[in-house]
């Protein structure tokens, strides 16, 4: 009873987690441009890859599905084993629950000359080598590459080495005598951000644990509701003691007997007024 409990509870929590994740399309082989002919494996990893399938929009039909007419679909993955020019367009994987993952670029030829380069967008820093390539051996020759229509540089090969976002653009090659390959977008994404750990030898500069932030945070926020309180009821209640007490004290008179110099003055006084009242008797 207790496990299927735990099971029906694990359900819509892994569907919240398969839906707010993202696949990432990966393409094998991992080109933007390919010959008719060729083959080409696409698949959406991620942990919730059984929820994920792959979509195109091509120039003849939109957001079909593989499988239906174009492919043969495996689960998440997606084989197509003869490529066609009508095969360009753009692919993702695509969630039940609407979610995408990153759309990639693929052209299919029918000339002979192709540029091999990312299907994917290259992290910023890093290299990228591009490929003249024709469909007819020797495969690889001395070709013009050219980015935005400019021409860069000629050689077997190119290398974009340490590249940022200014390397975005359209390149594309070509080869003498062998003719020129598409043109295809080449993306650059930004290195995603680190946090150095702390160093081990500082244990004073290591940054305390969340739960024990929450606990300090929660510590201070009982001190600063409660002691008010306590401070006002404990001068309520010393203040009414003090009244109370006030209010029952014996009041006491003490009469002190007069000393023999004070009792002394006494009898000189009644000694005077006798004479006073003698002298003026008539």
């Amino acid at each position: 009873m207790e496990e299927s409990l735990l099971q029906w509870l694990l359900v819509p929590t892994l569907l919240l987690y398969c839906s707010a994740n993202e696949a990432c399309l990966t393409v094998s082989p991992s080109s933007s441009q390919m010959f008719r002919g060729d083959s080409v494996s696409l698949s959406c990893e991620d942990d919730c890859s059984a929820g994920w399938k792959l979509r195109r929009n091509t120039s003849r039909e939109s957001r079909t599905e593989c499988g239906s007419d174009w492919g043969r679909s495996t689960g998440s993955s997606c084989h197509n084993d003869y490529m066609v020019p009508q095969d360009s367009g753009v692919y993702w994987c695509e969630s039940r629950e609407g979610a995408t993952s990153n759309p990639i670029n693929i052209t299919v030829t029918d000339g002979p000359v192709i540029l091999q380069s990312p299907v994917l967008p290259v992290m910023e820093g890093g290299d990228v080598t591009l490929l003249c390539k024709t469909e007819t051996p020797p495969s690889s020759l001395p070709a013009a590459f050219y980015k935005d229509g400019y021409l860069i540089r000629t050689a077997g090969h190119m290398t974009l080495r340490h590249v940022s976002r200014s390397d975005e653009g359209l390149y594309k090659c070509h080869i003498s005598g062998g003719g020129s390959s598409p043109e295809s977008w080449i993306s650059v994404t930004g290195k995603p951000t680190t946090t150095d750990p702390p160093s081990s030898s500082s244990p004073t500069d290591t940054p305390p644990d969340s739960t024990q932030l929450q606990l300090v945070f929660r510590l201070l926020c009982h001190l600063v509701v409660f002691c008010p309180y306590c401070i006002s009821t404990v001068l309520m209640v010393s203040l009414y003691r003090q009244r109370h007490t006030g209010n029952d004290l014996p009041v006491s008179i003490a009469i002190i007997p007069p000393t023999q110099a004070e009792q002394g003055l006494d009898d000189d006084y009644d000694d005077v007024m006798t004479a006073v009242t003698t002298e003026h008797h008539f």
